[in-house]
């Protein structure tokens, strides 16, 4: 978020002062004994004006910032050196070069060069009290250019802060609503779950209630199969699609053992990437003759999204590890299916 004064607000202010003090110089040319150099320093401050003016980036490059000092340090030796010391100090316009100054230090702070900006007007108070005395800086305005640096060193400041403040609560807000929206995609996920849950197991549960929990062995079994399908509701997530489904309890039938593992590894991938691979691990389990099936993705990162392991050993662990104590090379299993599926084709 960026807070700033519009540019062209202070593109047109500027220039209307710059114009202003130009109008006020060329009423005092008769005041300078050489009326060519004064000419001379006022088309230099238009130039430094216009260089500081033109808005064509929001920051000031350095090289334009630091001519304008050196034009500030030029502008009083070259209007000073022709006024009469003899006149009232302030008594006409002729000292317009300090305003000069303080609007081009003014042009150059407001563009982002504040340790420039008060160079300038060092210089300026500097040649002020060489020249003229320390009393002429009020007589003559440097107090005036002095402040007027203060003040957009001030404004300049505190834009800064409030733009560092808005980037701040920019940042809180949208860590807000990413909280809030993934409390809310787990609400809606934890919903979705208990009401996919209720549907598969509301027939089973009703059965037994009316049958006062007398449960044949199938019904048994069929409670197995459901626990089962269930889990894969948790621990499948992605993976699951209609077809896998039915493969799955069709291998959980025949005796199989079916694990579904989804770590997060398809939750990058495009709707119809998982589709495929949904569909190339309901072929693969429909195909396999295995007594125990993992199915598990795999880590983003991998060229890998999904790997399916058949083992044709009963008493294999959900790891796919054989459940023997580890001396007998007849209880290691015999991988029937070993299938790595891409993540894009």
């Amino acid at each position: 978020m960026n807070i700033a004064v519009p540019r062209y607000v202070i593109v047109g202010l500027g220039a209307v002062f710059a114009g202003y003090l130009l109008v006020l110089a060329l009423s005092s040319v008769d005041s300078g004994s050489n009326p060519p150099l004064y000419f001379a320093a006022m088309g230099l401050f238009a130039v430094a004006s216009i260089a500081c003016l033109a808005p064509l980036s929001k920051r000031m490059s350095f090289v334009v910032a630091l001519g304008a000092v050196a034009v500030s340090i030029a502008l009083p030796i070259m209007v000073a050196s022709q006024l009469d010391l003899g006149r009232p100090l302030g008594s006409d316009y002729s000292t317009w070069y300090v305003a000069g100054v303080g609007a081009l230090m003014v042009f150059i702070s407001a563009r982002g060069h504040l340790l420039l900006a008060w160079l300038g007007v060092a210089a300026l108070v500097v040649h002020t009290i060489l020249w003229a005395g320390p009393g002429a800086l009020g007589l003559l305005g440097v107090f005036g250019s002095v402040l007027w640096v203060g003040v957009s060193h001030m404004l300049q400041s505190s834009l800064r802060k409030a733009e560092k403040d808005a980037r701040a609560y920019a940042v809180a807000e949208r860590e807000t609503a990413e909280w809030q929206a993934a409390q809310e995609a787990h609400l809606f996920e934890r919903q979705f779950r208990l009401e996919k849950t209720g549907r598969m197991a509301l027939p089973m549960l009703r059965h037994i209630v009316a049958t006062g929990a007398q449960l044949t062995p199938g019904h048994r079994q069929e409670c197995l199969f459901l626990e089962a399908a269930i889990r894969d509701e948790i621990r499948g997530r992605t993976l699951l699609s209609d077809a896998v489904r039915e493969q799955v309890m069709i291998a959980r039938r025949r005796g199989a053992t079916v694990n579904l593992l989804d770590e997060g590894g398809l939750d990058d991938l495009a709707e119809g990437d998982q589709g495929r691979i949904r569909a190339e691990v309901a072929r693969a389990i429909g195909r396999s003759k295995a007594e125990t099936i993992v199915v598990r993705t795999v880590p983003p990162g991998s060229d890998t999204a999904v790997t399916v392991v058949g083992l044709a050993s009963s008493g294999v662990n959900l790891l796919g590890h054989s459940a023997g104590n580890g001396n007998d090379e007849s209880d290691d299993p015999d991988i029937e299916l070993w299938l790595e599926i891409p993540r894009t084709v």
